[in-house]
């Protein structure tokens, strides 16, 4: 319009383009309720399968940066793969009561599972003590039990492997 020369070298032609057909009708999905998985107990995905969105580990990142540790614990919990506090969020729901009880999620029993399966003998204390004097017996309780020290460390070392026979020998 101004009539200036450009500083570099246009092409000048014909310029070829498709619409692309992508509707809003076609890609919205939401989800209330709906199926879940069967091993892990977390919302199926995709919305052919009335999946839930997938939150990923930098969606995680943002909102620890936030500070939002309730809302972070209720989609990694009750939200995700915790069948107890469904349970117990919807009771609390139904009694007009405002907690949020979370039990533990299945996809820990699932990582207990499988390192089983490695041959590790894991046990889990159900009811963990908040008071400092029974948290400081269960503390000694704990050091009494034969291996236990030495399981925790072989489970904190990058090379299970290596330390397998170790582990078996304690037992």
């Amino acid at each position: 319009m101004t009539s200036e020369r450009f500083s570099q070298k246009v092409t000048v032609g014909y310029a070829y383009i498709m619409k692309l057909h992508h509707l809003v009708d076609e890609k919205i999905h939401a989800r209330s309720i709906g199926p879940y998985s069967l091993v892990t107990q977390q919302p199926l995905g995709g919305k052919a399968q009335f999946g839930g969105q997938r939150f990923g580990e930098m969606e995680v990142w943002a909102l620890e940066a936030y500070g939002a540790a309730y809302t972070l614990q209720e989609l990694l919990t009750v939200k995700s793969d915790d069948v107890h506090g469904r349970n117990k969020i919807y009771e609390s729901i139904v009694k007009g009561r405002h907690q949020l009880d979370t039990g533990l999620p299945e996809s820990f029993k699932v990582l207990i599972s499988e390192l089983k399966s490695l041959c590790l003998n894991i046990e889990l204390l159900q009811k963990l003590m908040m008071k400092r004097g029974k948290a400081l017996m269960n503390w000694k309780k704990l050091q009494k039990m034969p291996g236990i020290l030495q399981l925790l460390q072989l489970i904190l070392k990058p090379n299970l492997w290596r330390q397998r026979k170790r582990l078996m020998s304690l037992q």
